[in-house]
């Protein structure tokens, strides 16, 4: 019973902490308000001057700036922010670690209830102080594969239009109009970009930070060096473009092949758990010596290192195969 009652107490404190760190100020409060009369404004019909658009613009800084300032100089908030970023989501450094320090502790009592063993305490722990920054790891992944897929497709459609006789702002908008998403909204941000003075070569250089695409990294590349060297620039358009359908192809064949490995790399890590949950159902008390005694306590620690070292290492030889 006392576990449960510090259980709910460590649960209030942290919501608790989230609730007053991320709550709006009163500056935040007017900046809000204010804001909300130039969108009515707009909805109402009227005008909407482009630097009002980009004071619009949503910048995902959140609340108690001084403390987001302060996570800056540290290397695993930037690659959070990073991630954040390339995911397109609304969230801060700052509340995905809140988050992960909570789901910490609600995992740490949960397993301490239920399994009383310090190995499987801090599994459970870590496993759940990762799920906010997986879930965003995932976000961010799907959003590339996205981004590649429809590259090869703008990259066209920018070349009909320099063949038409357009300009490069003029192409990059005919992608940031007609694209496919998430292509549309990224090649939008650099033509809003130059729009506003910022060279093309720097509007690239950020579209690479927020999207860490090796294809997208041949394109600018050679868009930037026939910038400054000359060249035809659609034909080297129309390259690039074959080059990244041909390598989403190879790396299609590729998944193919290894997908046998990667099935096989699933049933091995998931068997043993599955049979220890089996036998347990048919026959209680079986796995008892394994949480009873300290000899159970470390085979429990081997089987559980060794499970996880060769499933890394299965992941590691089916992903290892770059195009």
């Amino acid at each position: 019973m006392f576990l449960l009652v510090a259980f709910a107490a460590i649960l209030l404190v942290t919501f608790g902490v989230v609730t007053l760190m991320t709550g709006a100020t009163r500056q935040q409060k007017i900046v809000e308000r204010r804001v909300a009369g130039l969108v009515a404004n707009s909805a109402e019909g009227g005008p909407i001057t482009p630097q009002v658009q980009l004071l619009l613009k949503a910048e995902p800084s959140g609340n108690y700036s001084f403390l987001n300032t302060l996570l800056q100089d540290f290397a695993l908030p930037r690659a959070i922010q990073a991630k954040i970023i390339q995911a397109d989501m609304e969230a801060t450094a700052l509340s995905v670690l809140l988050s992960s320090l909570a789901l910490a502790a609600a995992g740490f009592f949960i397993a301490y209830l239920w399994v009383a063993m310090p190995a499987v305490e801090i599994v459970a722990a870590a496993a759940l102080s990762y799920a906010p920054y997986g879930f965003i790891s995932f976000k961010a992944a799907r959003r590339l594969k996205k981004f590649n897929d429809g590259l090869a497709d703008s990259i066209d459609m920018m070349s009909r239009a320099l063949q038409a006789g357009h300009s490069m702002t003029a192409s990059i908008n005919v992608i940031a109009e007609q694209g496919a998403e998430p292509v549309r909204s990224e090649f939008s941000e650099v033509f809003k970009q130059q729009n506003f003075g910022l060279p093309i070569r720097d509007a690239m250089g950020q579209m690479l930070e927020r999207v860490p695409s090796q294809d997208l990294r041949v394109l600018v590349t050679a868009i930037l060096v026939q910038k400054e060297t000359g060249g035809n620039l659609v034909e080297i358009l129309n390259r690039t473009a074959h080059t990244i359908r041909e390598r989403l192809r190879i790396h299609g064949e590729i998944r193919t092949h290894t997908a046998q490995g990667r099935m096989t790399g699933y049933i091995l890590c998931a068997l043993p758990i599955v049979m220890l949950v089996v036998i347990n159902f048919l026959n209680p008390g079986y796995s008892k010596v394994l949480i009873d005694t300290p000899t159970g306590h470390m085979i429990s620690y081997i089987g559980i290192g060794l499970l996880i070292t060769g499933g890394l290492i299965i992941r590691h030889i089916i992903n290892g195969i770059e195009v």
